[in-house]
């Protein structure tokens, strides 16, 4: 099906469910009223406090609750938003579907929920379950089937508050398509979010009062996404019409210096102001549940006045002077009713991860903003044990795979499964030198600070122009002639994050092995790691 023909039966099918669902808006005048929009993103899983005792759904609770009771005392009301992924992170939510996550944001209540990436990291099924418990509406506008162009999901849903017509559109990142395993998304198109919320804005203008977004797209300074597809930055430029977008997926508190300067700096505690762009106020809550934003808005004959906004720490911890870790704000109780709601399903995963695999002497690093940028001793340490189990000459890893690091000392399966949470199969490819080299070649274009960010393990090389130069595979140079083995995982095999696809070459085997499992046989077996044999060093130097 051709993609215009596609986007028409999209606006067709929407149109037909906004015709049935909404009603003229309430005949004026009406009175102003107070709104608070509470937003959350890119839970990942952390339905728990983590060993220091940060965020978690029942600290979370507390807080939503609190702020509810105080705004419905001054007359007020309240929205509960968030920016999506719920899925993907921590062992004890992965190996239970996300369940808990799921039923503890159905008890604080959320009012729309956008529709991110990682809900699509495991087959449909799991996906149709999650939505059958949630009791809140997964929205996007852009997540279309192929077979008929109807949305997957609802496109977006009208609220009410004190009289006055809220409309929530959800929508999606396109680079969803290249982020998850084809397979699970094989029946679906990611219609260019823009695009998709174009459509919708004129009829959406007239059936509400006013129109916000939760989106996973992520936050963009000055519209500058990089390697990214286009975010809530841009959109805003490209589509005039909406009031507030809540967003998620580049997991960053967007609070702005200024008007195109974002605070990357920002400390938890410290003021926040959202970014402002085409009419149109943009806010993102960093991940994990760390902050609620809040957002205080009037509603009323001159649309909607932002009259406060702040990012509120859910127990996080800051150093103080003297070293130790403290409160960034007011310590907050958690939750007793959702806490022992969440108790069985943490003591679940507990009993089924607390299995000791193995220990290490050092730390090895899998931070988000290290593995995204230069090659780490962790990417060396995945790699070789792909290399160890298949035998391979040479493994190249993809750095949004790698999710979190190991510790130094004792280290347990759930360790192993926040690095590799995402239950990838290793892969193992025969092809000639001739080959290898322009699949290093399309390594070497992938990035900094992307997902897609090359890990290459087993060789040396140069990556300058767009080309992997002076290659050498076991201390030999490559030769186009001669034959090798290459170690990715499935992921990356089919041509995830942006990776050349090596599935269909007739040399391509998938083992079978789940990433997770081999690292685990792999430290339980040379434990006590050492620092020394996983020191990335410059084996791969990147020139500009």
């Amino acid at each position: 099906m051709q993609r215009r023909h596609l986007f028409a039966l999209v606006v067709t099918a929407v149109a037909a469910l906004a015709a049935g669902c909404a009603g003229p808006p309430p005949a004026a005048p009406r009175a102003p009223i107070a709104l608070t929009v509470l937003h959350t993103n890119d839970h990942h899983g952390r339905f728990w406090t983590n060993r220091d005792g940060e965020y978690g759904l029942a600290a979370r609770k507390t807080l939503v609750d609190r702020i509810r009771a105080e705004v419905a005392a001054a007359g007020g009301h309240v929205l509960v938003l968030d920016g999506g992924d719920i899925n993907t992170g921590i062992p004890e939510s992965d190996l239970q579907d996300a369940e808990p996550d799921i039923l503890g944001m159905n008890a604080i209540g959320y009012d729309a929920v956008a529709v991110g990436n990682h809900e699509f990291d495991k087959p449909r099924d799991v996906l149709d379950k999650q939505r059958r418990w949630a009791t809140f509406p997964q929205l996007a506008a852009n997540i279309v089937r192929r077979a008929d162009g109807r949305t997957l999901f609802e496109p977006y849903r009208i609220l009410e508050r004190g009289g006055w017509r809220i409309a929530v559109m959800g929508l999606t990142t396109e680079d969803t398509r290249k982020m998850v395993l084809p397979g699970n998304i094989a029946d679906l198109d990611f219609v260019r979010p823009a695009q998709a919320a174009a459509a919708l804005m004129p009829r959406l203008r007239r059936q509400a009062d006013v129109v916000m977004a939760v989106t996973h797209m992520g936050h963009y300074t000055d519209g500058k996404a990089g390697v990214n597809a286009p975010g809530d930055v841009e959109m805003a430029r490209e589509v005039k019409g909406f009031d507030l977008i809540v967003g998620g997926h580049s997991q960053n508190p967007v609070c702005m210096l200024a008007e195109n300067r974002r605070n990357d700096a920002h400390v938890p505690g410290q003021p926040c102001a959202p970014d402002r762009q085409n009419g149109a106020w943009i806010v993102q809550a960093y991940e994990w549940g760390k902050y609620v934003g809040r957002a205080d808005f009037t509603l009323g004959p001159q649309g909607l006045q932002l009259q406060r906004y702040q990012l509120l720490p859910v127990n996080l911890k800051v150093r103080g002077p003297d070293g130790k870790p403290r409160f960034a704000a007011e310590e907050i109780a958690q939750d007793p009713a959702l806490l022992a709601l969440l108790k069985p399903f943490q003591d679940a995963g507990q009993a089924r991860l607390n299995i000791p695999v193995g220990s290490s002497e050092v730390v090895f690093d899998g931070e988000r903003g290290t593995v995204r940028l230069r090659p780490t001793n962790l990417g060396q340490l995945v790699g070789r044990s792909m290399m160890d189990k298949t035998g391979a000459d040479i493994a190249v890893l993809n750095a949004g795979g790698l999710r979190d690091s190991l510790p130094a000392g004792p280290v347990s399966y759930r360790d192993v499964l926040k690095v590799l949470p995402f239950g990838n199969t290793i892969g193992l490819v025969e092809m000639t030198g001739e080959q290898l080299q322009a699949y290093l070649d399309a390594a070497s274009r992938m990035a900094p600070n992307a997902g897609s960010f090359a890990h290459v393990v087993g060789a040396t090389m140069t990556f300058r122009g767009g080309r992997a130069l002076d290659v050498r595979i076991g201390g030999q140079p490559l030769q186009p002639l001669r034959r090798y083995k290459l170690t990715i995982n499935n992921f990356v095999a089919v041509g995830g994050d942006g990776y050349p696809p090596v599935r269909d070459l007739p040399g391509y085997v998938d083992t079978g092995f789940v990433d997770a499992d081999v690292l685990r046989s792999y430290i339980a077996r040379l434990s006590p790691l050492k620092a020394a044999p996983y020191e990335p060093g410059d084996a791969v130097r990147r020139v500009n």
